[in-house]
Order: structure tokens, then C-alpha cells, then sequence
């Protein structure tokens, strides 16, 4: 049984969901990629959220999905990584974030319904349902979006997703495979932010 956490208030300064995620092309010579495992400390990454997200049209729904590992959160900027660190220290303190997302509902029209146990993975051939869905935005439990309004929850899976590998996002019937993109994107972020922390990257 999924257990629905009571929201505790805690303001974050999330920013909206924009009403088009785009993804930054990896640039080219983008360095060595770091190994797996091997996670800069915090303060060295230059990625935005939407760099680290996966982003899913469902009808009038759009989500975006975003990783809340250390290992995803310290390639980001500093900014972002202080606002999604710090859902982790309130929803999973002391943990490093494993197994927990930041699942956004938005959409451009009036009162859209969505079905929070709907957000599931797909993860080395299997499909990871959530164990545990913590609201952030007071209104959540309306399971509603009002037009250009946020919903957002931490959501966790537990350990049956595995981030440096192939994996699916899926809502209802849609499903989204740009993971397959954005991993090479934070892999060699992190090569950069050990060489910007002067922590070299294992061989």
C-alpha cells in the first residue's frame, strides 16, 4: 500500500513548471565521464533542474520528474542544489536521497485531475511503483491543477531504481525515455565538478 505523508508546510521556494521542459544538447569535448559512484560535493555543478528532469506530456497534464540523489543533485547549481537538498533533509534526513523524486504536475488549463500513484518507473526491465508520496504543495491531496498552478510531491520508490542505467518514466498510458539522454548530460557534469573540486575522477 502506497503511503501518503501529511505535508509539513516547509517552504522551499520551488520554482512553476514551465509549460515546455526542453533539454540542453550535451555539449561537445564534454571531458571525461566520471565513474559511477563517485559523487562531487556540493557547490561545483552548473546544471539547471530541467538539465537533471525528465519531462512527460500526458493530455493536458505535463510532469516533470526530478532525481533527488546526490549523485543528480550535486551537478546542478548551487542554488538548485541548496532547494533540492533540502527537500531530502526534510522528507529523509540524514539520508543521501536515494530513491526519492520530485514528481511537478502542471497544466496551461482549468482544474486537470491527476492520479498521483500513476507516476511509476520503469527500471532495468521492471516497473517500480512508489512506496511513499509526501505532498509539498498544500493542495495536493485535490489530486486537481488549476490552470498554470503547481503540484508537487517527493515521491519514493525505495531502491529498485537504478539511476546510472536505462530507465522509464511512465503516466498512465505515456511514457518517457529521455533519461537516456539526460544520464550522459550529468555524467560528464560530474567529471567537470570533481575537476572544479580537484577531487579526480577514478579511472
Amino acid at each position: 500500500m502506497i503511503r501518503v505523508a501529511r505535508w509539513t508546510g516547509s517552504a522551499f521556494g520551488l520554482a512553476a513548471v514551465a509549460s515546455a521542459c526542453t533539454i540542453a544538447p550535451l555539449p561537445e569535448g564534454a571531458g571525461p565521464v566520471a565513474t559511477p559512484g563517485l559523487t562531487p560535493p556540493p557547490g561545483y555543478g552548473t546544471l539547471r533542474q530541467e538539465d537533471v528532469s525528465l519531462a512527460l506530456t500526458s493530455g493536458d497534464l505535463q510532469l516533470l520528474v526530478t532525481p533527488l540523489h546526490a549523485s543528480v543533485t550535486h551537478v546542478t547549481a548551487p542554488d538548485t542544489e541548496r532547494r533540492l537538498t533540502g527537500l531530502v533533509t526534510a522528507h529523509a534526513p540524514g539520508g543521501d536521497g536515494e530513491g526519492l523524486f520530485l514528481v511537478s504536475f502542471y497544466s496551461d488549463q482549468p482544474d486537470v485531475s491527476f492520479v498521483p500513484e500513476e507516476v511509476q518507473f520503469i527500471s532495468r526491465g521492471l516497473r517500480v511503483r512508489p512506496e511513499r508520496i509526501i505532498p509539498v504543495t498544500p493542495s495536493w491531496g485535490e489530486q486537481r491543477v488549476g490552470q498554470r498552478r503547481t503540484e508537487m510531491a517527493v515521491y519514493s520508490f525505495g531502491e529498485g531504481i537504478d539511476l546510472e542505467s536505462s530507465l522509464v518514466l511512465a503516466y498512465q498510458f505515456d511514457q518517457s525515455t529521455q533519461w537516456a539522454g539526460i544520464l550522459p548530460r550529468i555524467q560528464a557534469e560530474r567529471a567537470r565538478a570533481l575537476a572544479r573540486s580537484g577531487v579526480a575522477p577514478r579511472d
